[in-house]
């Protein structure tokens, strides 16, 4: 049978993504393109949305987006997003949010149109929204009345958005429920719109023939009821010249058995030109859109095909039907095209395909057709079709020739040759043949225009042919054209001749061309020496690196004395500075040191290189005297000591920088030496500089001592000032400072010596003061005073000056310099015995500058204070506050008696510490008045002055007045000795004294914190037991004694007669805090006191809780409670009975306080305790009170219940149930499943319509009937699968059933329904099951139902197993199938299974495998067509020739018939041994194929059968093989067919020589003669007649004569002949040659009077013949005025020139020549002529 002209795969699984099926639907899933499909799926509230790339599954993503719909882009990674009337538009890839919008209606149906623009339906109108900038969505057009109650399906429109349709079905209003569909076709360009009738409708551009633009056809298919139909119809004109589209309608033929099946959806492929419809029960229909024949009707899905779309890649079409499956259906490109030939008979329809989509298939038939027209002169269709053939296969060589011979056929008629040409540029362009031959006669006629416009439209295929041929007339033309035919050799060589130099490079980079630049370059000096240089610069800038030889390039420049541009290109070339161009940038320095030192300079100053040869470079700048760059460049010692002698003549920075990289301290202090011994003056600042730069590297001492060498100090001087500033280093210090002084002393200026001895702070103080003090002739001692004066030596000064008389520096010092060392001054000059009053004066002088505790301390320490007193008296009188003076003010005071208390007492600024612990030595009363004077800063102090004298009685007066708590501490210590002392003063006289309560409190806080009770006690007895104290009825102080009491009494430190004090206190006092005192008697245990203070205070509730959390006599407190008789005592009460255990006490207690608060607790322990009937008691006051929230009467309500049920009170719990109450029914329902009360359970979940609870209850009842009926009122899977185990269980198999049907349908539940049967062995009720199910709806788990069942089979039921897979194997799982029947090894099906999985190669492995149970030859042979593995094929092979060897042949010749499936050279040299066995299929392959292993098989298995006529046949008919070799093999076999053969192989191989002497050795003399004819030798010709000769053959001799007539001589026949005496067999020849040349020389003679006449005509005609009407070509049918020949004459190729030498007997014949026109010349002369060839001088023979 023939192949189908389409064919259809499963390109994708949707299910494989993990989706589940019931999300694969019309409303969830869209597939906008053959790149994306989007499915939104929805577990709970959970919403996930699935973005499946069909071109890289692998980048499939999915994403929680609470979305409505989801649509991906039909282009680009763009997903919108719907929810509401709110849509999003988002970039995955760039993860931004394009575009937002709300719609005012909802969106019913939304569309991508085109990669830009979406569509959004709603239930009136019609948007589109641009993806363009911020652009709204804009309405289109108004929905029609008649569109309203449809559900769309589908919206489309043109490429140009010009025309749209709105698809909607619905159902019939008839009653015939048939689905209706609607459709409104809108015009944009007249605002239009029409209601039709239609399920589905596309959109194609076709070209209609003639049209110079594609038509828009709409086509739309709807069955109604009056029959189908498929129309087409054209909506807009392609071109207004062509002519119109003829408008189809076609009925639609439905099979019989989907007599209710309609059209769904309708794509059209422009590719084919074909219509792709789908309809409802999965049909595909292929339909030619331009004649609306139908191609192709098929069933493609079992299930719908909801959503489809084009695939622009393939131009087929895409769609995914309810199984999740991506269907994909296209034309077969190779099988149409004979499909439509052969099949249907539609030749026409065959060519237009083939010609739209360019397909292979129609090229016999389009040639056929060409070379007819062709012979029927229909030129003009002859040369469209050859200009459209599908593939080009017209487009040749071949076809050009035959238009120029029939050019040549029919001159009269327009050249057929530019009708092709014309035809093939209105709308295509020409290939590389073409285009030559089309520029020949345009050249040759000066039109170069139209090439040029040719070129620009492209139309002409560039190569470098052609570009050559224009060359010739117009390089720049020739340039263009080298461009597009990519010829980078010649486009740069056209460059170079015209000097576009700079597009060079360019050009080269963008085409990745290297040429030989260095000739370029070499070229191009000759020319242009800057754009040469400008080419160089180009090429070793460019990236990548250069591609240059540089140093060649330079040398080319070198060579011309090009200095500039060679510098130029160098300085380009070289700035990478790479190590290995070091020689390069050498030569670049040496070049331009020599000639242009300044270029040199620039260049070494700018640093470009590194790796030159620097001491060369070096000695050639000294030469140049460039000093600096010698020294730059010089290493050796003696080389830089030679040119540091310049040092003058260079940069000052640029020798300390050189120093800097000097790598030897010693070579730099050695150049230094040599600077200052050459020219210590010149080089002074230099080598200051120098010094003070490298300080640290060469070393302070040793530049120090380098100039003290040369006693250069001003040098010196210099060095150390610009580093003391910066250096710790005493020596550098002192060494500046004696620099300084010689200096200063030599220019008579000591300011720069006086403020270094003023700044620094790192000079030896002593070592200058001495220097300083040694220097007698140092007339200014202000640097003496400033060294003494910052290091302390002061004294030593003053003493110094003193001496020296210079009492003014004294003065000056003390006054303006450092009035702060005054004291020292003081102390010098008294010890100094200089006079008090000189004395006194200077301090005087200095007023209050002086620091005063200083000078009280240097006059103290001397015992001469009281002559500072007038000076103490003036700084007192002046207002000073310093502590020191009036210390000292204190001290002479007391000292001296004057009024010391009162000074003491009303002065505030002596320090207290000082002169108290002054007067303790000398009077303790007038030390403890300063100490308590002080504000409290003297406080320890006065407690010590005190405790030591024995000044009790003022300490404790002075501590309750001062109520400070820490210093109580102080003294209340344990380690005080004098404690008990001034505890009784405080006791006995200060605080009964005392009538400040707050130093009364702060007394009692004190002692408490002492922790001094029985004091405290004794204390706080005589201040609030007394009837007259101030503070009787102080209620903290009653407090505080009670509690007091407490605390002693907690510590047992009462004796027995007082151990009743607190009850006392209690008793006698009442103004205390009773609820405090209260608590804290509780928190110390003393209950009794504790419930005597609650009862004087008559708080009941809190006496009850001390009798019963405290005391714990619960007796005592129903007694308590039964006096008092209170709702809060009695509920108190029952909380001690409820926590005690005594729960029926308690529940009375409760009743008693009308207390359900505790309900909680109660409800607890009466459950605990099984006590139900009295906590029935307790509820029933607690739901007549009606107590709490709600949530606490349903706790109250669902006890009650519970208790009921526990009490067994049916009756009551029923009647309980029906009446309304907030309990929790099915927590006590559960509570009595797990205690066992299941009849209890069974009312309480039937009352609530807890059907799988009560279910559960039943089963424990063994009610499984009942229990059935409950879970199908509950229908929960875990009921079912509860009742299932229970039924399998008890055995109960019908009901059992009933079950697990409506637990088969959930997927997740499968797989557990399987195993409780299985587990329990109960395999035939389980197939009985899951067969049952098959025959319902089973809903989303129909795949695996059928995949379970199928494994059920396989493990169970194996004789029912392929029947199921046959039926039902598109249904199921089929890879867990195949491993269950890998497991049980059940082959058949194993095999069956692959081969409908996709899986040929595992197929093919195990029928070859287990053969015996599973190979079928047929079978297999198509499986073998399937396999992706072609090692697969080989082993096959292998598999046959162990198994089955006689059907190899069959097996081999099937596959062959696939082209390109088999390597038959391996299968070959697999079956090497064993050849014979696949004769067949190698001849069958021969046939096929011209391969080398074949034919050597062949061949060899001929021989080896003696079976000459095919081994020649097969010699003969293919050629791929070693052709020498076979024919040696023949030469010597023993067949004399075979060796004739041989000789045919010598001969097909030229070996002539071989063939003819093969062929005489077996006296086939024919073979020799034909062989000799075949060859064209002479010379091997006349060796075979003189064969001839010599055997005496002589009827052979003729014969030769006529087989070899053109090859052989006259005058050797004549020779042979004549002296072999047999010109009886030579005058037939002789006759024959006479006759042929008599009738050329005839020929001649009139084709010359022809052609003579003919150019005379032509001369006439020249002008109207040259030219080339360009008008006309555009014109079809119009001559075109292209000549085949040159413009100014005629080809010499059409003739030649022939001549001979005459010969013997006076005779001579001119020479053939190779084409009809010849010459002949005379006897005694060359033959010669021109066009027309006369005769030669001499006598003719005739």
């Amino acid at each position: 049978t023939m192949a189908a002209p389409v064919k259809l795969n499963e390109v994708f699984k949707i299910q494989s993504m993990g989706i589940r099926p019931d999300c694969i639907t019309f409303a969830n899933c869209t597939m906008e393109s053959e790149k994306f499909i989007t499915v939104r799926e929805q577990n709970g509230e959970q919403v996930t949305i699935h973005t499946i790339d069909l071109l890289s599954p692998q980048r499939s993503e999915k994403r929680p987006i609470a979305a409505d719909a989801a649509l991906m882009n039909p282009v680009a990674r763009i997903l919108a997003l719907r929810a509401g009337q709110q849509i999003q538009v988002y970039n995955i890839e760039l993860k931004t949010k394009m575009k937002q919008t709300v719609m005012t209606d909802a969106v019913v149906y939304w569309k991508w149109i085109s990669a830009g623009t979406m569509a959004l339906v709603t239930a009136s109108a019609v948007f589109h929204w641009s993806m363009d900038g911020s652009s709204e969505p804009v309405k289109v057009f108004d929905r029609l009345p008649a569109m309203s109650a449809c559900q769309i399906i589908n919206y489309r429109a043109d490429e140009h958005e010009k025309w749209m349709v709105l698809i909607g079905i619905s159902v019939a209003t008839d009653g015939s429920n048939r689905i209706v569909g609607s459709m409104q076709l809108f015009s944009a360009e007249k605002n239009v719109s029409q209601s039709l009738e239609g399920h589905a409708a596309a959109f194609s551009q076709f070209t209609v023939e003639g049209a110079s633009a594609p038509s828009t056809l709409f086509a739309f298919a709807n069955k109604g009821a009056a029959g189908s139909k498929l129309h087409i119809i054209e909506v807009v004109k392609g071109s207004d010249t062509a002519p119109p589209f003829q408008k189809r309608n076609v009925d639609i033929q439905f099979p019989a058995d989907a007599a209710q099946d309609f059209p769904v959806a309708m794509q059209i492929s422009d590719k084919y030109g074909v219509i792709y419809m789908i309809t409802k029960f999965g049909y595909l229909y292929v339909y030619d859109v331009e004649t609306a024949t139908l191609i192709f009707a098929n069933r493609v899905s079992q299930e719908t095909i909801f959503t489809t779309c084009i695939n622009s890649t393939t131009g087929g079409v895409l769609g995914i039907n309810r199984l999740g499956q991506v269907l994909h259906v296209q034309v077969d490109d190779s099988t149409i095209v004979n499909f439509l030939q052969n099949q249907m008979g539609n030749i026409g329809l065959a060519m237009k395909i083939a010609a739209r989509a360019m397909l292979p298939g129609a090229e016999q038939l389009y040639s056929a057709n060409f070379d007819q027209m062709l012979r029927s002169g229909m030129f003009k269709e002859a040369a469209e079709m050859a200009a459209k053939s599908p593939n080009g296969v017209l487009r040749t060589p071949n076809t050009i020739n035959k238009f120029k011979a029939a050019a040549q056929a029919f001159p009269q008629q327009p050249n057929p040759l530019l009708l092709y040409f014309s035809k093939i540029l209105e709308d295509s362009k020409l290939n590389a043949i073409e285009s030559i031959e089309l520029a020949r006669p345009v050249l040759q006629q000066g039109k170069q225009q139209l090439l040029q416009k040719w070129l620009e439209d492209g139309k002409l295929e560039c190569s470098e042919d052609l570009g050559d041929l224009v060359k010739q007339v117009d390089g720049q033309l020739a340039l263009s054209i080298y461009l597009r035919g990519n010829v980078p050799a010649k486009v740069i060589q056209c460059f170079v001749e015209t000097q576009q130099f700079d597009k060079i490079l360019l050009y080269a980079n963008k085409v990745g061309y290297t040429p030989e630049w260095d000739k370029i370059i070499a070229t191009m000096v000759m020319i242009n020496p800057d754009g040469a240089l400008k080419l160089a610069q180009m090429l070793v800038n460019q990236e990548g690196g250069s591609r240059l030889n540089v140093a060649a390039v330079a040398e080319i420049f070198l060579t011309r004395n090009m200095l500039q541009q060679t510098t130029a290109f160098l300085l380009d070339a070289l700035k990478n500075n790479r190590p290995e161009e070091g020689a390069l940038q050498t030569k670049l320095l040496e070049i331009n040191l020599r000639a242009a030192p300044q270029v040199a300079e620039a260049i070494l100053s700018n640093n470009m290189f590194t790796h030159y040869d620097r001491p060369t470079v070096g000695k050639l700048c000294e030469m140049a005297g460039l000093f600096q760059r010698a020294l730059e460049h010089f290493t050796e010692t003696a080389d830089q000591k030679r040119v540091i002698v310049h040092a003058s003549q260079m940069q000052p920075d640029f020798l300390l920088e050189w120093f800097g990289n000097l790598p030897d301290v010693s070579k730099s202090v050695e150049l230094l030496r040599e600077m200052m011994a050459k020219d210590l003056r010149a080089n002074l600042q230099v080598c200051v500089q120098i010094a003070t730069r490298y300080s640290e590297a060469i070393g302070t001492p040793t530049l120090i001592t380098l100039f003290e060498e040369y006693k250069s100090m001003e040098g010196l001087f210099y060095y150390l000032g610009s580093i003391v500033n910066f250096s710790t280093d005493e020596n550098v210090h002192y060494k500046y400072i004696v620099a300084c002084t010689k200096v200063s002393m030599m220019r008579n200026d000591f300011k720069e010596l006086e403020r270094i001895t003023r700044e620094s702070t790192f000079y030896p103080a002593v070592k200058v003061k001495d220097f300083l003090k040694s220097e007698t002739k140092l007339p200014d001692p202000r640097p003496l005073i400033n060294v003494c004066d910052k290091n302390d030596m002061v004294e030593e000064l003053t003493q110094y000056l003193y001496g020296k008389g210079m009492m003014k520096y004294i003065e000056v010092y003390v006054q303006k310099v450092n009035p702060f060392r005054t004291p020292q001054v003081v102390g010098a000059l008294i010890d100094g015995n200089c006079p008090e009053d000189q004395i006194r004066s200077l301090v005087m002088s200095v007023r209050n500058m002086c620091p005063a505790e200083g000078l009280v301390a240097a006059c103290q320490k001397r015992n001469r204070l009281r002559f500072l007193l007038p000076w103490l008296e003036a700084r007192f009188d002046e207002g000073e506050q310093d502590p020191a003076i009036h210390n000292a003010l204190a001290m002479i005071y007391i000292d001296t008696n004057q009024s010391p208390e009162k000074f003491l007492e009303t002065n505030k600024y002596y320090d207290h510490k000082v002169v108290g612990a002054y007067c303790a030595k000398r009077d303790p009363h007038l030390a403890f008045v300063v100490y308590s004077s002080a504000g409290g800063s003297c406080d320890d102090e006065a407690i010590a002055v005190t405790s030591d004298n024995s000044l009790f009685k003022a300490q404790a007066k002075f501590l309750v007045d001062r109520q400070d708590l820490e210093l109580w501490k102080k003294v209340l210590r344990e380690e005080n000795p004098h404690k008990r002392a001034l505890v009784d003063q405080v006791v006995s006289t200060a605080l009964p004294q005392c009538r400040n309560s707050e130093a009364v409190a702060c007394t009692v806080k004190a002692f408490m914190e002492a922790n001094l009770p029985n004091e405290l006690i004794e204390l706080l007895e005589k201040i609030v037991l007394r009837a007259d104290s101030e503070f009787a009825n102080n209620e903290n102080l009653q407090n505080l004694l009670i509690l007091t009491a407490v605390q002693v009494a907690k510590e047992g430190n009462l004796p027995d007669e007082q151990k009743g004090r607190v009850m006392e206190y209690i008793n006698r006092l009442d103004k205390f805090d009773g609820q405090g005192v209260a608590s804290i008697c509780v928190d110390e245990h003393l209950y009794e006191e504790a419930f005597v203070i609650y009862k004087k205070v008559d708080d009941k509730r809190k006496a009850m809780s001390v009798l019963v959390d405290n005391i714990g006599d619960l007796s005592r407190a129903r007694d308590y409670a039964v006096a008092c008789n209170m709702d809060t005592v009695w509920s108190t009460l029952a909380r001690a009975q409820l926590e005690a255990g005594a729960i029926i006490d308690a529940v009375d207690s409760y009743i008693k306080a009308n207390d359900p608060s505790e309900y909680l607790r109660v409800i607890g322990a009466a459950q605990d305790a099984g006590a139900y009937q009295q906590l029935i008691s307790f509820l029933q006051m607690a739901r007549k009170k009606d107590f709490g929230t709600q949530e606490a009467r349903a706790v109250i309500d669902t006890a009650m219940l519970m208790a009921l049920a526990k009490e067994g009170l049916m009756a009551e719990l029923e009647e309980f149930v029906s009446s309304p109450n907030l309990a929790d029914i099915e927590e006590v329902g559960e509570r009595c499943a797990d205690e066992g009360s299941f009849e209890a359970a069974r009312m309480l979940f039937s009352s609530i319509g807890k059907y799988d609870k009560l279910a559960s209850c039943l089963i424990r009842l063994k009610k499984f009937a009942e229990a059935v009926e409950a879970a199908k009122r509950a229908n929960f899977s875990r009921t079912w699968k509860e009742v299932l185990v229970a039924c399998v269980v008890a055995e109960e198999f019908r009901l059992a059933q009933i079950c697990g049907l409506n637990l088969m349908y959930v997927p997740d539940e499968l797989e557990e329904l399987i195993k409780v049967y299985e587990r329990r062995g109960y395999f035939e009720q389980l197939i009985t099951l899951m067969e049952t199910g098959l025959n319902s709806d089973m809903g989303a788990n129909a795949v695996g139902i059928y995949t379970e069942l199928a494994i059920l089979y396989v493990k169970y039921s194996e004789e029912k197993l392929m029947k199921h897979l046959q039926t039902s194997h598109q249904r199921m799982n089929i890879p867990r199938v195949i491993r269950e029947c890998e497991r049980h090894e059940n082959w058949e099906a194993l095999c069956f299974l692959y081969v409908h999985n996709d899986e040929a190669d595992n197929a093919a492995l195990t029928m070859m495998n287990h053969s015996d149970v599973a190979w079928v030859h047929d079978k297999f042979k198509e499986l073998l067509l399937k396999c992706a593995n072609p090692e697969n094929l080989y082993k096959a092979v292998g598999f046959y020739l162990e198994e089955h060897p006689l059907e190899l042949n069959d097996l081999l010749c099937s596959l062959a018939k696939k082209e390109g499936i088999l390597d038959h050279s391996r299968v070959v040299v697999q079956l090497k041994r064993k050849l014979p066995l696949i004769k067949v299929y190698l001849e069958q392959v021969q046939e096929l194929h011209d391969m080398k292993s074949v034919n050597e098989a062949l061949n060899g298995l001929y021989i080896e059968e003696e079976d000459y006529e095919r081994l020649k046949k097969s010699v003969l008919e293919h050629k791929n093989y070693d052709q020498m070799e076979l024919a040696m093999q023949l030469e010597k076999h023993a067949l004399l067919e075979m060796r004739r053969v041989g000789s045919t192989l010598y001969k097909n191989n030229k070996r002539y020589a071989q063939a003819v002497e093969l062929s005489k050795k077996d006296r086939l003399y024919k073979d020799a003669m034909e062989t000799a004819a075949a060859s064209a030798d002479p010379e091997l010709v006349e060796q075979l007649l003189r064969f001839f000769v010599e055997v005496e053959a002589k009827e052979c001799f003729a014969a030769a004569l006529f087989t070899c007539y053109e090859f052989v001589r006259p005058d050797v026949v004549l020779e042979l002949a004549w002296r072999n005496n047999i010109m009886d067999y030579a005058m037939p020849y002789l006759i024959q040659v006479t006759k042929a040349y008599t009738t050329k020389v005839d020929t001649l003679q009139a084709e010359f009077d022809k052609r003579k006449e003919d150019e005379e005509k032509k001369k006439q005609s020249e002008m109207h013949t040259a030219g080339l009407a360009t008008d006309n070509m555009a014109v079809p049918g119009a001559p075109l005025m292209i000549t085949m020949g040159s413009a100014g004459g005629m080809s010499m190729d059409s003739y030649q020139m022939g001549g001979g030498m005459g010969m013997g007997m006076g005779m001579g014949m001119g020479g053939m020549a190779s084409v009809p026109n010849m010459g002949m010349g005379g006897m005694g002369g060359m033959g010669m002529g021109g066009p027309g060839m006369g005769m030669g001088g001499g006598m003719t023979m005739f």
